[in-house]
């Protein structure tokens, strides 16, 4: 294992410690999860074709990516017809150029942005903020952690990891120069009081940018899915519109757009639909009344094209929905930042290996149980944790694992060959465990499990393994 990897690994594994015994972020957390979790539960059980639909969004999205490079043609001919712009973008240092320079030819001096993944993913801000310009972000948790100089923690809510305490003194701190002197906290006051702040900034904003969460190519329309209007305000309200966007984001029609929308906020928020679905097409037309007066859309590569015809290419099926996040134990323990990139949890641990190379994500796809929670809500029924498993097998034949987890590994396998000799070596720590934790049902203590029983407690494992149950009761019957 290089020492890229190396220092990788103790960069996670310290994050992770530190989101454990983060007592703000446990409180933050344990009040997320349930809810998400629970409303998707319940959209879904309102729509009994919920898994047909599934279905169709996976085969649309499985038909595109056969014929990726016709759709964005016809995407590219269809905005430059509707009076936009396209710019194709390698990787990130490439988009961040095109943004900076769009910008710049608009002299621009305020920016405000409306959500998106790929800024965060091209590291868009400081960029623009070194050309001299002022960027906002305009979604309520996007706008929190830039005040609190953090990435978003999550991909559909940026700041689920802040309680409501912090979020009262971001906003005393930074609101007071501004003449919001009172200490607010109840929750309406302070989305309130963010909505007076970034009402002056929409106003004076010269360009916008938003992201996309799909591109439509028989319209040349960028679609925006949101529940607070932020998006149309950064969309329609400067004299130039960005839209930045991964390539795998568009879709063939209008029709495979009312599909995926119906799996895409029931998976993410649990509702039927989000508050705001917009369309944009272009520039504004001579008998239009608003709009921007010039369109972009900067579509990124970034590592994308190289997973196509490949064993991870299902990966790019991703809307972004966050259901996977939402159910995942280990994202519910230690949040987002703990996996030390813009995209977090499972997609996360699938998605940055592959974009950024092992050597940066080493541990990623080792933080996992492989519960298979995460394939079973995913709404486009991504695989994640058989990828995460691919991963896995991968970083074992390359030798990017510890030499002692290879030992680990080798020593498991070579016993599990010989089901006697197994059964055998077992039966001792199983019938160990079993005597020293009869009294309480769990041990608290084990040696070597520290990372579990440091934050939980281990249930005793029964006395018997589940082989030699069967064939005692096989023998009975």
């Amino acid at each position: 294992m290089n020492a890229s990897a190396s220092s990788q690994r103790v960069e996670f594994q310290e994050r992770a410690r530190q989101a454990l015994s983060d007592v703000s972020l446990q409180r933050a957390m344990a009040k997320a999860r349930g809810g998400f979790v629970d409303h998707r539960r319940d959209a879904v059980d309102a729509l009994p074709e919920f898994d047909a639909i599934r279905d169709a969004a996976r085969d649309i999205k499985d038909h595109v990516l056969a014929n990726l490079d016709g759709y964005l043609e016809l995407y590219e001919q269809k905005v430059i017809e509707n009076g936009g712009q396209v710019h194709w973008a390698r990787d990130a240092d490439e988009a961040c150029r095109i943004v900076a320079k769009i910008c710049q030819d608009a002299e621009a001096k305020t920016v405000t942005k409306g959500k998106s993944m790929v800024s965060e993913e091209i590291h868009l801000n400081p960029v623009l903020e070194a050309a001299g310009m002022t960027v906002v972000e305009t979604d309520l948790g996007e706008y929190i952690v830039q005040l609190a100089g953090e990435t978003p923690s999550h991909i559909i809510a940026p700041a689920v990891h802040k309680t409501r305490e912090q979020i009262t003194d971001l906003f005393h701190e930074h609101h007071s120069p501004l003449g919001y002197t009172d200490r607010v906290t109840q929750r309406e006051a302070l989305v309130n009081e963010a909505r007076s702040v970034l009402r002056e900034r929409f106003v004076a904003a010269d360009v916008g940018i938003t992201g996309a969460n799909f591109l439509v190519a028989e319209t040349g329309a960028n679609v925006i899915v949101t529940n607070e209007g932020n998006g149309d305000l950064t969309s329609c309200l400067p004299r130039v519109h960005i839209v930045t966007a991964g390539i795998e984001k568009v879709i063939p029609s209008l029709d495979d757009l009312s599909v995926l929308l119906r799996v895409l906020a029931r998976s993410a928020t649990g509702q039927e639909f989000s508050a705001y679905t917009s369309l944009y097409s272009g520039p504004r037309r001579t008998d239009e009344m608003e709009g921007p007066e010039a369109y972009h859309v900067v579509l990124l590569d970034n590592g994308r094209s190289r997973l196509l015809g490949g064993q991870y290419q299902p990966m790019l099926r991703c809307i972004r929905c966050g259901a996977c996040l939402n159910h995942c134990p280990v994202y519910g323990a230690i949040g987002g930042h703990a996996y030390g990139w813009v995209y977090s949890g499972p997609m996360g641990a699938v998605l940055t290996p592959l974009l950024n190379g092992f050597d940066q994500a080493m541990d990623l796809p080792n933080a996992c149980t492989l519960n298979g929670r995460c394939k079973e809500v995913c709404p486009v029924r991504i695989p994640l944790s058989d990828l995460l498993l691919k991963h896995r097998l991968e970083q074992h034949d390359r030798r990017l694992n510890t030499l002692f987890g290879r030992f680990l590994l080798s020593a498991w396998a070579w016993l599990a060959r010989r089901p006697r000799m197994y059964q055998g070596v077992m039966a001792l720590p199983l019938w160990l465990m079993h005597r020293l934790g009869k009294r309480r049902g769990v041990l608290s203590r084990l040696p070597g499990l520290g990372g579990w029983t440091d934050s939980r407690d281990f249930p005793i494992p029964a006395r018997r393994s589940f082989l030699r149950q069967w064939h005692s009761r096989k023998a009975r019957s």
